[in-house]
Protein backbone atom coordinates (compact mmCIF):
# COMPACT_ATOMS: atom_id res chain seq x y z
CA UNK A 1 0.00 0.00 0.00
CA UNK A 2 1.58 3.64 -0.94
CA UNK A 3 0.78 6.58 1.20
CA UNK A 4 0.67 9.92 -0.22
CA UNK A 5 3.84 12.00 0.05
CA UNK A 6 4.16 13.43 3.14
CA UNK A 7 1.77 11.07 4.84
CA UNK A 8 4.18 9.35 7.59
CA UNK A 9 5.53 12.23 8.65
CA UNK A 10 2.08 14.07 9.46
CA UNK A 11 1.19 10.77 10.74
CA UNK A 12 4.54 10.78 12.93
CA UNK A 13 3.69 14.41 14.09
CA UNK A 14 -0.37 13.30 14.81
CA UNK A 15 1.24 10.55 17.51
CA UNK A 16 3.75 13.03 18.92
CA UNK A 17 0.92 15.20 19.58
CA UNK A 18 -1.16 12.57 21.37
CA UNK A 19 1.56 11.55 23.18
CA UNK A 20 2.06 15.19 24.43
CA UNK A 21 -1.32 15.23 24.99
CA UNK A 22 -1.73 12.41 26.88
CA UNK A 23 1.38 13.75 28.71
CA UNK A 24 -0.19 16.79 29.59
CA UNK A 25 -3.15 15.02 30.70
CA UNK A 26 -1.20 13.19 33.36
CA UNK A 27 0.54 16.14 34.68
CA UNK A 28 -2.92 18.15 34.90
CA UNK A 29 -4.12 15.28 36.57
CA UNK A 30 -1.06 15.15 39.15
CA UNK A 31 -1.35 19.09 39.65
CA UNK A 32 -5.32 18.27 40.34
CA UNK A 33 -4.39 16.02 43.09
CA UNK A 34 -2.19 18.26 45.09
CA UNK A 35 -4.42 21.47 44.22
CA UNK A 36 -5.03 22.30 48.02
CA UNK A 37 -2.82 22.08 50.89
CA UNK A 38 -5.85 20.68 53.27
CA UNK A 39 -5.81 17.92 50.33
CA UNK A 40 -2.40 17.03 50.94
CA UNK A 41 -2.79 16.94 54.41
CA UNK A 42 -5.05 14.62 55.07
CA UNK A 43 -2.84 12.36 51.86
CA UNK A 44 0.02 12.89 53.97
CA UNK A 45 -1.82 11.90 57.59
CA UNK A 46 -3.29 8.72 55.91
CA UNK A 47 -0.56 7.48 53.64
CA UNK A 48 2.37 8.43 56.15
CA UNK A 49 1.91 6.11 58.78
CA UNK A 50 6.32 6.57 59.66
CA UNK A 51 9.19 9.18 58.48
CA UNK A 52 12.34 10.16 59.54
CA UNK A 53 14.28 13.13 58.06
CA UNK A 54 16.03 16.45 59.18
CA UNK A 55 14.79 20.01 60.06
CA UNK A 56 16.01 23.34 60.53
CA UNK A 57 13.75 25.69 63.27
CA UNK A 58 13.77 29.56 63.68
CA UNK A 59 12.24 31.16 66.31
CA UNK A 60 11.51 34.72 65.49
CA UNK A 61 9.11 37.26 66.56
CA UNK A 62 5.89 37.61 64.30
CA UNK A 63 5.42 40.49 62.02
CA UNK A 64 2.95 43.08 62.33
CA UNK A 65 -0.37 42.51 60.35
CA UNK A 66 0.65 38.92 59.90
CA UNK A 67 -2.37 37.40 59.05
CA UNK A 68 -2.18 34.34 56.99
CA UNK A 69 0.22 30.90 57.03
CA UNK A 70 4.03 31.77 55.47
CA UNK A 71 3.66 35.21 56.80
CA UNK A 72 6.35 34.82 58.77
CA UNK A 73 8.77 33.16 55.92
CA UNK A 74 8.79 36.64 54.44
CA UNK A 75 10.65 38.68 57.55
CA UNK A 76 12.93 35.29 59.14
CA UNK A 77 16.28 36.93 58.85
CA UNK A 78 19.61 36.20 60.21
CA UNK A 79 18.69 37.44 63.64
CA UNK A 80 16.47 34.27 64.26
CA UNK A 81 17.17 32.33 66.63
CA UNK A 82 18.00 28.77 64.54
CA UNK A 83 18.60 25.31 65.54
CA UNK A 84 18.22 22.10 63.52
CA UNK A 85 18.49 18.32 63.84
CA UNK A 86 17.04 15.30 62.97
CA UNK A 87 13.31 13.52 63.47
CA UNK A 88 11.55 10.04 63.02
CA UNK A 89 7.71 9.27 64.02
CA UNK A 90 5.69 6.30 64.18
CA UNK A 91 1.78 7.13 64.65
CA UNK A 92 0.20 7.18 66.92
CA UNK A 93 2.27 9.48 69.38
CA UNK A 94 5.74 7.82 69.02
CA UNK A 95 8.30 10.03 67.95
CA UNK A 96 12.32 11.11 68.80
CA UNK A 97 12.93 14.84 68.23
CA UNK A 98 16.34 15.38 67.60
CA UNK A 99 18.60 18.95 68.45
CA UNK A 100 21.90 18.60 67.37
CA UNK A 101 22.83 22.12 66.35
CA UNK A 102 23.51 24.52 68.49
CA UNK A 103 23.08 22.80 71.34
CA UNK A 104 22.04 19.32 72.07
CA UNK A 105 18.51 17.96 73.12
CA UNK A 106 16.45 14.90 72.76
CA UNK A 107 12.05 14.80 73.01
CA UNK A 108 11.08 11.66 72.68
CA UNK A 109 8.14 9.76 73.23
CA UNK A 110 7.03 5.94 73.50
CA UNK A 111 3.65 6.37 72.98
CA UNK A 112 3.00 6.69 76.65
CA UNK A 113 5.66 8.74 78.45
CA UNK A 114 7.09 12.01 76.82
CA UNK A 115 11.35 12.12 77.98
CA UNK A 116 13.37 15.23 77.63
CA UNK A 117 16.96 15.10 77.64
CA UNK A 118 19.02 17.85 78.31
CA UNK A 119 22.59 16.89 77.40
CA UNK A 120 24.19 19.74 78.75
CA UNK A 121 22.46 19.14 81.86
CA UNK A 122 22.46 15.42 81.87
CA UNK A 123 18.96 15.31 83.01
CA UNK A 124 16.38 13.77 81.86
CA UNK A 125 12.29 14.68 82.60
CA UNK A 126 9.79 12.31 82.30
CA UNK A 127 5.87 12.72 81.58
CA UNK A 128 3.03 10.76 81.10
CA UNK A 129 1.95 11.39 77.09
CA UNK A 130 -2.05 11.49 78.27
CA UNK A 131 -4.38 13.24 76.08
CA UNK A 132 -2.53 16.45 75.41
CA UNK A 133 -0.71 15.27 72.03
CA UNK A 134 -4.41 15.19 70.13
CA UNK A 135 -4.72 19.13 70.48
CA UNK A 136 -1.04 20.14 70.15
CA UNK A 137 0.84 20.93 67.06
CA UNK A 138 2.84 17.75 67.59
CA UNK A 139 -0.42 15.66 66.73
CA UNK A 140 -0.64 16.87 62.85
CA UNK A 141 2.47 14.80 62.65
CA UNK A 142 2.51 12.54 65.17
CA UNK A 143 -0.60 12.01 66.20
CA UNK A 144 -3.38 10.24 64.57
CA UNK A 145 -5.62 11.29 61.69
CA UNK A 146 -8.59 12.25 63.69
CA UNK A 147 -7.41 16.67 62.72
CA UNK A 148 -10.93 17.37 62.23
CA UNK A 149 -11.37 16.60 65.62
CA UNK A 150 -9.14 19.09 67.40
CA UNK A 151 -8.17 21.48 64.50
CA UNK A 152 -9.78 24.10 62.63
CA UNK A 153 -8.85 23.34 58.56
CA UNK A 154 -8.94 26.06 55.75
CA UNK A 155 -6.32 26.61 52.87
CA UNK A 156 -3.94 29.31 52.68
CA UNK A 157 -3.03 29.67 49.30
CA UNK A 158 0.17 29.02 47.39
CA UNK A 159 3.20 30.84 47.85
CA UNK A 160 6.67 30.37 46.21
CA UNK A 161 5.47 26.88 44.93
CA UNK A 162 4.11 25.67 48.36
CA UNK A 163 0.49 24.86 49.03
CA UNK A 164 -0.18 26.35 52.66
CA UNK A 165 -3.26 25.46 54.88
CA UNK A 166 -3.93 26.94 58.33
CA UNK A 167 -5.08 24.98 61.12
CA UNK A 168 -6.44 26.83 64.26
CA UNK A 169 -6.98 24.85 67.52
CA UNK A 170 -10.74 24.21 68.61
CA UNK A 171 -9.24 24.03 72.23
CA UNK A 172 -8.76 27.37 74.21
CA UNK A 173 -6.52 25.40 76.44
CA UNK A 174 -3.43 26.06 74.19
CA UNK A 175 -0.39 28.26 73.83
CA UNK A 176 -0.77 28.26 69.80
CA UNK A 177 -3.33 30.83 67.93
CA UNK A 178 -2.61 28.57 64.74
CA UNK A 179 -0.59 25.97 63.17
CA UNK A 180 0.34 26.86 59.55
CA UNK A 181 1.53 23.58 56.62
CA UNK A 182 2.86 24.13 53.67
CA UNK A 183 2.97 21.07 50.90
CA UNK A 184 4.60 21.10 47.80
CA UNK A 185 3.50 18.02 45.41
CA UNK A 186 2.39 16.04 48.29
CA UNK A 187 5.77 16.32 50.37
CA UNK A 188 6.01 18.19 53.34
CA UNK A 189 7.75 21.54 52.77
CA UNK A 190 7.12 23.43 56.43
CA UNK A 191 5.03 24.55 59.62
CA UNK A 192 4.97 27.92 61.24
CA UNK A 193 3.24 27.58 64.73
CA UNK A 194 2.10 30.79 65.81
CA UNK A 195 1.47 30.95 69.62
CA UNK A 196 -0.59 33.54 71.61
CA UNK A 197 2.29 35.59 72.32
CA UNK A 198 3.30 36.86 68.81
CA UNK A 199 6.46 34.47 68.27
CA UNK A 200 6.35 32.43 65.26
CA UNK A 201 8.49 29.48 64.90
CA UNK A 202 9.27 28.44 61.11
CA UNK A 203 10.45 24.63 60.81
CA UNK A 204 11.76 23.83 57.27
CA UNK A 205 12.09 20.01 56.08
CA UNK A 206 14.69 17.86 53.86
CA UNK A 207 15.50 14.35 53.58
CA UNK A 208 11.78 12.97 54.47
CA UNK A 209 11.80 8.97 54.02
CA UNK A 210 8.34 8.21 54.45
CA UNK A 211 6.83 4.83 55.82
CA UNK A 212 10.78 3.41 56.69
CA UNK A 213 11.09 -0.26 57.98
CA UNK A 214 11.89 0.40 61.65
CA UNK A 215 12.90 -2.09 64.01
CA UNK A 216 10.42 -2.63 67.44
CA UNK A 217 12.92 -0.92 69.89
CA UNK A 218 13.79 2.78 68.05
CA UNK A 219 11.03 4.38 70.88
CA UNK A 220 11.89 2.57 73.16
CA UNK A 221 14.10 5.68 76.09
CA UNK A 222 16.88 4.65 77.55
CA UNK A 223 18.20 7.18 80.11
CA UNK A 224 22.16 7.72 79.79
CA UNK A 225 24.10 6.69 82.57
CA UNK A 226 24.18 9.14 85.34
CA UNK A 227 21.57 11.01 83.99
CA UNK A 228 19.54 12.92 86.99
CA UNK A 229 15.69 11.47 86.29
CA UNK A 230 12.90 14.01 86.95
CA UNK A 231 9.32 12.88 87.02
CA UNK A 232 5.97 15.01 86.61
CA UNK A 233 2.14 14.18 85.84
CA UNK A 234 0.59 14.55 82.23
CA UNK A 235 1.30 17.12 80.17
Amino acid sequence: MQYPAGLPTRLARTARRALFLALGASVLMVSQAYASGTDQLKQFVSQVHSARGSFVQRELKAPSGAKNASDAIATATMNAKTSSGTFVFARPGKFIWSYEKPYQQLLQSDGDNLYVYDKDLNQVTERKLGGALGASPAAILFGSNDLDKNFTLSDAGVKNGIDWLELIPKSKDTQFKSVGIGFRDGNLEAMELHDVFGNVTLLTFSNIEKNPSLPASTFKFVRPPGADLITGGSN
